[in-house]
C-alpha cells in the first residue's frame, strides 16, 4: 500500500515556527507517513515555492520530532555537497536517536550555482562531493571505521533517501541509497525512472515521487496520485502550497485520495 506524505511549507520567514508545528500534528492524525522539509543555505533570491527552507531542516525536525510520536521527518533534500559529511552523519545519527529512530535523510547534490558561489562551494564538483560524503555517512552509520569514535550508533536503521530524476541522481540512488524520491512525474516517466534506477544495481531501494498542490481543483492531482500508485510508487509526497491554506488541502487530499 503506498505511504502518502507531506512536504510541509518552509517558505516564509514571517511564519511563525508553531504552524510548522501545528501541520506536523495534524500530519500525523491524518495518517501521513512522513513530513519533508526543504532545505537551502543562502540562495540568491527571495525565498518561496524555487527555493524554500527558511528554516535549517535538521534543526527544525529536532523541534518537531519533540512535539510528535509516530510520524516520520526527513530532508527533500539536503543540499549535502554545501556541508560536511561528519556533521550531517553526527546531526541525523542524534536526531535518530532523540526522535524515537523516525529520521529519514533525504539528500541531492544541488542544482543553484549562485548559492554555492555565495557559500564557497564548488559548483562544478558537487556531483563527487555528494558520492564522497555518501560514501562516508554510510561507512559511519555502518560502523565501519573512519578514524575516530562515532556516536551515537545507530539502534536502527537510518534510511538515507536520494532525491532526483538525473542520471546521476538514479546511479547513485541504486548505489547509496535506501529510497528514492522524484520529482513531478507522470507514470509513464516514473516508471521510466525507476527502470533506469534499477538498472544500475540491484540494492532494494523504496521508490516514490513528489507532486504539488497548491491551488484551485484537487481532481488532477488525486488522479496523478493514483496514476503513480498504479506505475508502482510506495511513497507519494505532496507540496500543499503555502501556510495558509496547507492544512485544509492536506485534509481533502487525504480524504479524496483514500475515497478513490
Amino acid at each position: 500500500m503506498v505511504e502518502l506524505q507531506v512536504v510541509l511549507p518552509d517558505e516564509s520567514a514571517a511564519m511563525p515556527p508553531e504552524r510548522l508545528v501545528e501541520l506536523a500534528v495534524a500530519a500525523e492524525e491524518l495518517g501521513y507517513g512522513t513530513a519533508w522539509l526543504p532545505d537551502h543555505l543562502l540562495p540568491p533570491g527571495d525565498f518561496g515555492s524555487t527555493y524554500g527552507g527558511v528554516y535549517e531542516p535538521l534543526v527544525t525536525i529536532g523541534y518537531l520530532a519533540a512535539r510528535t510520536t509516530r510520524i516520520r521527518f526527513g530532508t527533500s533534500v539536503l543540499v549535502l555537497p554545501m556541508r560536511s559529511a561528519y556533521v550531517v552523519a553526527k546531526q541525523a545519527a542524534t536526531l535518530h536517536r532523540l526522535s524515537g529512530e523516525r529520521i529519514v535523510l533525504g539528500v541531492g547534490a544541488g542544482w543553484a550555482a549562485a548559492e554555492f558561489a555565495a557559500v564557497g562551494a564548488s559548483f562544478e564538483e558537487r556531483g563527487r562531493r555528494t558520492d564522497e560524503s555518501l560514501g562516508i555517512i554510510r561507512d559511519l552509520f555502518e560502523g565501519r571505521d573512519r578514524g575516530g569514535v562515532f556516536e551515537p550508533k545507530l539502534r536502527a536503521p537510518l534510511p538515507i533517501m536520494i532525491g532526483g530524476t538525473t542520471t546521476p541522481a538514479l546511479r547513485r540512488a541504486a548505489r547509496f541509497g535506501d529510497e528514492w524520491q522524484g520529482l513531478g512525474l507522470d507514470g509513464a516517466g516514473f516508471s521510466a525512472a525507476v527502470a533506469r534506477l534499477r538498472s544500475f544495481g540491484e540494492r532494494p531501494v523504496k521508490v516514490g515521487t513528489r507532486l504539488d498542490w497548491s491551488s484551485g481543483d484537487p481532481g488532477p492531482v488525486v488522479a496523478q496520485a493514483q496514476e503513480l500508485t498504479e506505475a508502482g510508487a510506495e511513497t507519494i509526497a505532496v507540496s500543499f502550497g503555502d501556510e495558509t491554506g496547507a492544512l485544509d488541502r492536506m485534509t481533502r487530499f487525504r480524504g479524496l485520495f483514500t475515497a478513490g
